[in-house]
């Protein structure tokens, strides 16, 4: 990951607190999907809602498919309006992550006290992900100097 497409996750992080910042908390994900997708517009981002998941098998493209909240700049996002995240919720995103083979995922809950955003690093080589925290995640900047 690149120090660019870092901050491409914060820019997307800040649009969601802002988001939040005007709307409170525990209001439902469509509510929240459409505010996010007015105010990045706002900013003149290009955000692409309900991005189809195409899954494949040996080459062929499946019947079934999935659709991801939002896609940005080779980042899946998506929305939770819960009291607490589940590990199904994470699984969700982290499964989408794979099947895209896309590196960058953010899952933002805005039901809790404060907005929650999980910033997660698929590495398809070992077939991991890395919670990016601000302890860590300049290990994974690739154009450090």
């Amino acid at each position: 990951m690149t120090r660019q497409e870092y901050r491409d996750i914060y820019e997307i992080v800040g649009v969601a607190m802002e988001v939040y910042n005007t709307l409170g908390r525990c209001l439902a994900e469509q509510i929240y999907q459409e505010a996010f997708l007015m105010e990045a517009k706002l900013r003149g981002m290009e955000i692409e809602r309900e991005k189809k998941l195409t899954v494949t098998y040996k080459g062929m493209a499946l019947e079934k498919s999935y659709y991801a909240d939002f896609y940005y700049k080779g980042i899946l996002l998506e929305f939770k309006s819960q009291t607490e995240l589940t590990s199904e919720h994470r699984a969700q995103l982290l499964n989408y992550l794979r099947i895209t083979h896309l590196d960058r995922g953010v899952l933002f809950n805005f039901g809790e006290t404060n907005l929650h955003a999980e910033r997660y690093l698929y590495l398809p080589e070992y077939d991991e992900f890395v919670l990016l925290t601000h302890d860590n995640y300049k290990e994974y900047i690739t154009d450090l100097q």
